[in-house]
């Protein structure tokens, strides 16, 4: 869920096939590896959509959209307005509106929670995607999923600043700290990369972190989930927690929260896992 390019990087063998990953209940990676064919009959791949999370925009999937690129998959990665739970997943479900044919709905982090919502009342989405994010059940948050087992360092991390609203009561918006946020937020990437990804961040507010969620689409949607088992902003164990709940197809691999950026490849192939079980 962060900006900023990171240089390509192989997982040994293939994250689906050669150890660098646990995978739980998940297609063999056979059945991985057709998801690079078309549909039978000639018919076209589903649009991929990945929604990023807090402390990042959508900049964060340009690794993992470059090899759905390559697979033959279109993507977009539309800009989560970070304000509050409804508001945003209002949003994603307005783009979802737009989309004709099928939808495979990807997120990372707060992303989770947006997507939970958004799929609610959409057919066209044929499974939902968590990369090291949040799968909330009605009436949870962000803070309390994160809260609820121990491990994450996020909390003592964010500097709040204030912004306006309409009325007489401000905003917050939390950013990570920019000495603490490479051994929180990403701390397999290069130090160079994560000062430059700590100056842009954009901020979460804590209406968004600590909005409740609704309906959660998972019940009704396939769902897979990718553990980073290094994460310190959402603790494995919550993680665990969550996709065992939403009877999700779980990888699990060596890596910090920004899953996506270091290991594009396990984020990718978690995709096509998904589009070759659902086509």
């Amino acid at each position: 869920m962060n900006p900023g390019h990171h240089p390509r990087r192989r997982v040994l063998g293939g994250v689906l096939a050669a150890g660098a990953a646990t995978l739980v209940g998940a297609p063999t990676p056979a059945s991985a590896t057709s998801a690079d064919t078309a549909r039978p009959g000639g018919g076209t791949k589903p649009t991929v959509v990945l929604v990023h999370g807090a402390f990042a925009d959508a900049s964060g999937f340009n690794a993992t959209i470059a090899l759905l690129h390559k697979s033959g998959f279109p993507v977009i990665a539309p800009a989560n307005p970070l304000r509050d739970t409804a508001g945003d997943a209002a949003y994603i479900s307005s783009v979802l509106d737009t989309i004709t044919g099928p939808v495979i709905l990807a997120a990372h982090s707060y992303g989770g929670i947006v997507i939970t919502n958004a799929a609610r009342g959409h057919a066209s989405v044929k499974a939902l995607v968590y990369l090291g994010a949040f799968a909330p059940d009605e009436g949870e948050s962000a803070l309390q999923l994160a809260q609820q087992f121990p491990g994450s360092e996020l909390g003592t991390a964010l500097i709040p600043r204030p912004y306006p609203l309409p009325g007489s009561t401000p905003g917050t918006d939390g950013y990570i700290a920019p000495e603490r946020f490479r051994a929180v937020f990403a701390a397999d990437l290069p130090a160079a990369e994560t000062r430059l990804m700590a100056a842009t961040q954009r901020p979460g507010s804590v209406e968004g972190l600590s909005g409740p969620s609704g309906a959660p689409a998972w019940k009704t949607i396939p769902s897979w989930y990718l553990i980073p088992t290094q994460d310190k902003v959402i603790p494995p164990a919550a993680q665990r927690f969550m996709a065992k709940r939403a009877g999700s197809k779980v990888i699990e691999i060596r890596s910090s929260h920004v899953v996506m950026i270091s290991h594009p490849e396990a984020a990718a192939g978690v995709i096509k896992a998904a589009y070759a079980a659902t086509r």
